[in-house]
């Protein structure tokens, strides 16, 4: 009886150790409450400067109002770089453009990885900051504008350990720091203050197990080449389990915006039908109020 209680009581360990997710039980940098839903038609990465929100999909960008309304769009966001392009990560705004990490996905690797650069307004593609090969990366899955640093953060999809980092200015390679442990599959990045935030694919829409938010705070000096990453949260008010995407924060710090994707069974990041009750992949922003913010 004795050795019944002990190996249930390994099996209770195990599946607690295993729901308990990177600090998931420390205290969180962002308070949210749920606010609302936007449709929209992009599936990658969103970006917001308070009035509107750009959206990117694969192969394309959207600019809606902060309510939502379609304005603009570019269905062919590569036709002026000369490289074979074929995917749009998450994105961000910074004075009047939308920043890209654009690559042609092949074999689960990214070829041809450069920063793209387009007009808010216009979607027009403008120019491009290559990637530096010393860097090692492998996929850009997002860009961050880090104004404060006067640097442009790069995220990876295929190997989570590392983040990237770029002069905003001269769009120099600036180093890359490690984060452990490391995440998986990340999807979106931000940055809002010393932090950063991902947004990780890391559950299993086939059992409902959800995705997750996490941060990293920003070393205060670049001889510093490793960070702790930390539970946010996690992203169980989504109507399904699904693929999360881009994240981003109005800019006076008052919304959450996150994109999810839902009702498309994807497989290592490969579209493989749909699941019962969908006949289409469905696109939505998840909007939450910050209600407090701790500075730590």
């Amino acid at each position: 009886m004795k050795r019944i209680f002990f190996y249930l009581f390994l099996i209770i360990t195990f599946i607690f150790c295993k729901e308990s997710v990177y600090g998931e039980n420390d205290k969180t940098l962002l308070d949210l409450s749920f606010n609302n839903i936007i449709d929209v038609k992009g599936r990658q990465g969103v970006a917001t400067n308070g009035s509107y929100y750009a959206v990117s999909g694969s192969k394309a960008l959207y600019l809606y109002t902060s309510k939502g309304k379609l304005l603009n769009y570019n269905n062919s966001p590569f036709e002026k770089i000369p490289d074979q392009l074929n995917h749009l990560g998450d994105i961000d705004i910074y004075n009047g453009e939308i920043y890209a990490g654009v690559e042609n996905f092949v074999n689960g690797r990214g070829e041809n990885i450069q920063i793209a650069i387009y007009d808010l307004n216009t979607l027009e593609y403008k120019r491009s900051i290559p990637i530096d090969s010393r860097s090692g990366q492998l996929e850009v899955c997002g860009v961050a504008i880090d104004e404060k640093r006067n640097l442009i953060w790069l995220a990876d999809w295929v190997n989570g350990e590392y983040l990237y980092r770029y002069s905003l200015n001269l769009g120099d390679y600036v180093g890359r720091l490690r984060i452990k442990p490391a995440p998986s599959k990340i999807q979106g990045i931000m940055v809002y203050k010393d932090h950063i935030f991902l947004t990780s694919d890391d559950g299993n829409a086939d059992y409902h197990k959800h995705d997750h938010i996490y941060s990293i705070k920003i070393p205060g000096s670049k001889n510093v080449i490793e960070t702790d990453l930390k539970f946010e949260k996690l992203l169980d008010d989504f109507k399904r389990a699904g693929e999360v995407e881009g994240l981003c924060l109005s800019p006076d710090g008052s919304k959450l915006s996150v994109l999810m994707n839902r009702g498309r069974i994807i497989d290592e990041g490969i579209p493989r039908g749909f699941y019962p009750g969908y006949d289409k992949e469905i696109h939505e922003i998840y909007i939450y109020n910050v209600k407090t913010k701790r500075n730590d």
